[in-house]
């Protein structure tokens, strides 16, 4: 799978790398969050046997019709949800967070697990500039990726196909396919 597969990459809907959002754009995304948050609480108060009532509010969180064999179980969490793209047979299990405003795919065959985190915006480092605007890169998860509980993917992250992310990893770089990776990311970059 390629990112072509969906929205082209340079749609002016996606955040490119480093890209701001200022503006009359953040308070359009401002709108959608709340109408989203308002949507995803619906979802994650329906009976779990529901399945027509969370299938409708998907479509309507997602706005579009749903892939085929698509599984998503509730809670589930989106900032925007009109910017995630999910493929045919994704599972999407309990307790997982989207913040997709510069775009999540997920291919076909990906299989989420529980509390998973995809992030794709964040604040400038510098103090200045954090309240002033936001910056991001779209994520891409290729064709029969497994993620495990726990794990996060931060912005701008391609996983190749058929790679495993261990449970509670930090993914802050992109992700060979047919690979498997694990553990945190974190360590002191710089100071100020």
């Amino acid at each position: 799978m390629t990112r072509d597969r969906f929205l082209p990459i340079h749609d002016p809907q996606l955040l490119a790398a480093g890209e701001r959002v200022l503006g009359a754009e953040f308070r359009a995304m401002s709108e959608r969050v709340l109408a989203a948050s308002a949507l995803t609480s619906r979802f994650n108060l329906l009976p779990f046997d529901d399945e027509a009532g969370r299938a409708a509010l998907l479509e309507e969180i997602l706005g579009r019709p749903l892939p085929p064999r698509l599984t998503v179980y509730p809670p589930f969490y989106t900032d925007h949800g009109l910017r995630l793209e999910l493929g045919e047979r994704v599972f999407i299990n309990q307790g997982c967070t989207f913040l997709d405003f510069a775009g999540i795919r997920l291919g076909d065959g990906v299989m989420v697990g529980p509390k998973a985190t995809f992030i794709t915006v964040g604040h400038p480092v510098d103090p200045e500039e954090r309240r002033h605007y936001l910056s991001g890169a779209p994520i891409l998860v290729e064709d029969n990726v497994w993620i495990g509980a726990g794990a996060t993917v931060l912005p701008g992250v391609t996983i190749g196909r058929d790679a495993v992310i261990a449970a509670g990893a930090i993914v802050a770089d992109d992700v060979p396919a047919r690979s498997l990776v694990a553990g945190p990311k974190a360590s002191v970059l710089r100071s100020w």
